[in-house]
């Protein structure tokens, strides 16, 4: 007998119906209590509840501003090894071999791949790169070097004594055709160990020790390439070896016009490197046949920074860093003394008063020192005493008129119804070209009618090599060591020589005497004294006008951290502190 009652569908749905009516209805009673009952005393406490609320966040912004103040407090923008550092320089690349680089690309790529015996510091002063020491015989002729130890070429392979005698003999091998060759004939180079090398000079040279900054080459990758090939070898330009902090990766070329060219060396770290491992992670050189290109590719941030861009160039650049390097070097004009008007030394010593120097270097947009004398400012043997003649436009005419140049009622001198007229040949740079208009300007006062001829690299090369040139403006190096004598001495006033320097063409006995006499003393103080007699005859004879000392400028997008402005001998010296630059940077604790 079934007793279970059958439940319809009906019933199940009326009573979960009732529940939910009860609960919604517990649900209004509930809001009609609490809230409906209250809105008017809730309406009343708004303006108290409004302002807790806007107490609230308020501090909750004071703390959020507090949190960042004191985060940006404690911590510092610290620069942190790596990057890439690219710079722009004009020029070609041709060779990284040190022995004969001699470009601004060439020279900047051969410095960060080889070391060399001595280089320079930030206090320009010489320092040993791969010699650690090195001495002085008593006669002033033979010179000891000794090398550091565990020294590596970045093949693996040791650097010894061999290799700085086979680099030394190739330079001074004809064959080679090294452009250092001069500084090293009659010189005879050995070894006395695996660290020691000896230097025997034919004669003293107190700047010798001067002379030992080239880079060394490898003998077991050279030494199979004979002397005349090597110019040519494949070494130079497609995996050069060295010892340097840098070494090679590789090179693009970009275009086949010449005038448009551009290439990229890339280095990366030498981790064998003796003097440590650079904190950049890789460096590229930039090469750009023109100034305007140049300036485009700095514009463009193809180049982190940019290597001799005129000053005028970056004036209106914005958010850079400029930094400038002075050269132990001088700007001069030098005049012809062999043949024409410019042989006469009472109008030579007319235009040196007739130029207003200190109103050209304010011209030239940059901090500089004025050079007086074929001596820097400073320099051992400098003597105030022998400063070239002052500007005095007045004594100038008078110089002229006594010396019969009569003027003219146009504003021109002539003699014997000759006109005065000189030319000034200059490369086309902005600076020079300032140079030269500055002085067409000055000497037209005293009555000089002066030319102006620009020229460009190649040609302006051709005109120095050949001295093709009436009066010529031109930066010459001059370094640490007052040894002028290329520049000076009557034995290299021949144009026809190799790399003649003489561009005055200046020949006087006792001038000769002097420079002889000062560079085979030892003795500072000797030195000294034997010097002052070619200072007074420079200033006598009024061969050139020292104008000022050239600087480099390098420009960069970011703050070099480790780059510190200082005087420079070449233009690779600024490199002097390569293994602590540093261009990134983060924001740390301190």
């Amino acid at each position: 007998m079934n007793w279970h009652r059958k439940i319809s569908p009906s019933f199940f749905f009326l009573r979960q119906l009732k529940k939910i009516t009860i609960f919604f209805n517990s649900i209004n009673n509930a809001i009609e209590e609490n809230v409906f009952r209250r809105y008017a005393s809730l309406n009343r406490s708004k303006r108290f509840i409004i302002s807790w609320v806007l107490l609230v966040v308020l501090l909750f912004f004071v703390l959020l501003a507090q949190n960042f103040m004191l985060s940006n407090y404690f911590q510092v923008n610290k620069f942190i090894p790596g990057g890439v550092f690219s710079e722009g320089i004009v020029g070609t690349f041709t060779n990284a071999n040190p022995i004969y680089a001699t470009s601004s690309v060439d020279s900047t790529v051969s410095h960060l791949l080889f070391s060399s015996l001595f280089t320079y510091n930030n206090q320009n002063k010489l320092v040993g790169e791969l010699a650690s020491s090195y001495s002085i015989n008593s006669t002033g002729r033979v010179y000891t070097i000794k090398l550091k130890p565990n020294l590596f070429w970045q093949d693996g392979q040791p650097l010894t004594s061999k290799d700085i005698v086979f680099t030394y003999n190739l330079i001074e091998n004809p064959d080679t055709q090294s452009p250092l060759q001069s500084s090293f004939q009659g010189i005879k180079v050995s070894t006395d160990g695996p660290r020691i090398v000896i230097f025997k000079l034919p004669d003293v040279l107190a700047s010798f020790i001067y002379s030992l900054t080239n880079g060394i080459v490898p003998q077991h990758i050279l030494g199979s390439v004979p002397p005349i090939d090597m110019r040519s070898a494949l070494f130079n330009t497609n995996n050069p070896i060295g010892s340097g902090p840098f070494l090679w990766h590789g090179i693009v070329v970009t275009g086949i016009n010449p005038k448009t060219a551009e290439s990229e060396i890339q280095l990366l770290p030498n981790n064998k490197y003796f003097g440590g491992r650079v904190l950049l992670n890789q460096f590229n050189i930039k090469s750009y046949p023109t100034i305007k290109l140049l300036k485009q590719a700095f514009l463009s941030n193809k180049v982190f920074s940019a290597v001799g861009l005129p000053n005028n160039s970056i004036k209106s650049l914005k958010n850079i860093y400029d930094y400038h390097f002075l050269f132990t070097a001088g700007t001069y004009v030098f005049f012809k003394t062999s043949a024409g008007v410019l042989a006469d030394q009472q109008l030579r010593q007319a235009l040196v008063m007739a130029t207003n120097v200190p109103k050209i270097i304010n011209k030239l947009g940059y901090a500089t020192h004025q050079v007086f004398e074929p001596l820097l400012v400073g320099q051992l043997a400098y003597n105030p005493l022998y400063k070239q003649f002052g500007f005095n436009l007045a004594q100038a005419n008078n110089l002229l008129q006594s010396d019969g140049w009569l003027l003219n009622k146009n504003g021109y001198r002539y003699k014997n119804n000759q006109l005065l007229q000189l030319s000034i040949t200059a490369l086309d740079t902005s600076d020079y070209a300032m140079i030269a208009n500055t002085l067409k300007q000055q000497w037209h006062k005293v009555g000089v009618k002066l030319s102006v001829n620009l020229e460009n690299s190649s040609d302006f090369n051709i005109s120095i090599e050949y001295h093709q040139y009436q009066a010529l403006i031109n930066s010459i190096s001059i370094g640490i060591d007052p040894d002028v004598f290329i520049y000076w001495d009557s034995s290299q006033a021949n144009p026809q020589l190799t790399n003649s320097l003489n561009f005055s063409e200046f020949k006087n006995s006792v001038a000769d005497e002097a420079l002889e006499s000062g560079r085979t003393r030892l003795n500072p103080a000797l030195r000294v004294i034997k010097y002052q007699p070619f200072l007074k005859v420079w200033q006598q004879q009024a061969p050139a006008i020292g104008l000022y000392q050239p600087d480099l400028s390098l420009i960069s997008h970011g703050e070099i951290n480790g780059l510190e402005e200082h005087v420079i001998n070449t233009n690779t010296d600024i490199f002097s502190n390569l293994i602590h630059w540093e261009i990134n940077s983060q924001r740390q604790t301190e």
